[in-house]
């Protein structure tokens, strides 16, 4: 049975794992270390502060094991922040800010604003979900630039942001800039799993 590591440095991990279980993943633990990255098939990056995230995992010496891993197809979920820690490109990042990469998107620290600017869409997502499903946006990025590998999986349908790139997948990498493990809605959760259990992911593990 595959084990689903959730990035525990710093964000709402605790919220991702108890979603994750929800949404019927059976194996899922935490990760702080070298040591805990050992025993996972897959990895969910959560929403925080992208900046502390980025310094924390150089400070636990996880930046580089995280960044070969996904480099050799282990499974990866990244929300908010960590569709930022995904990114291969930022704007508005800081100077020495690093990620993990994976996916070859360019994205935009705090897209839509400051925390007092969060708000909620309908957002439709056809390869996750059928119907509406309703997203939490904080502090959240967006895509502003991606390659012809990435396909985008959901976009602002309305309002003054209308158009912008959400949700992205590329290989076995995908990100939202919204917050799923927020809302009771399990789909997200459950189509990560689903990549996960897929075949061509199970071949590496």
């Amino acid at each position: 049975m595959p084990r689903i590591g959730v990035l525990a440095l710093q964000g709402d991990f605790r919220e991702h794992a108890i979603s994750l279980r929800d949404a019927g993943a059976v194996s899922i633990s935490f990760v702080k270390n070298p040591q805990d990255l050992q025993t996972i098939d897959a990895l969910l990056i959560p929403g925080g502060e992208s900046t502390a995230m980025s310094k924390l995992a150089k400070a636990f010496e996880v930046l580089e094991p995280i960044r070969d891993l996904i480099a050799k197809g282990m499974p990866v979920y990244g929300s908010c922040a960590g569709m930022i820690m995904l990114a291969s490109k930022l704007v508005d990042g800081n100077s020495d800010q690093e990620t993990f990469g994976g996916l070859d998107i360019t994205v935009r620290r705090n897209a839509f604003g400051r925390q007092v600017d969060s708000f909620e869409a309908q957002l439709h997502a056809p390869e996750i979900a059928d119907g509406e499903f309703n997203a939490v946006f904080i502090r959240a990025p967006w895509v502003e630039d991606f390659s012809s590998d990435v396909e985008v999986l959901a976009r602002i349908e309305s309002g003054q942001h209308k158009g912008a790139v959400v949700a992205v997948k590329q290989g076995n990498v995908i990100a939202s800039s919204f917050h799923p493990e927020l809302t009771n809605d399990l789909r997200f959760h459950k189509y990560f799993i689903k990549l996960v259990n897929q075949p061509q992911s199970l071949e590496r593990l």
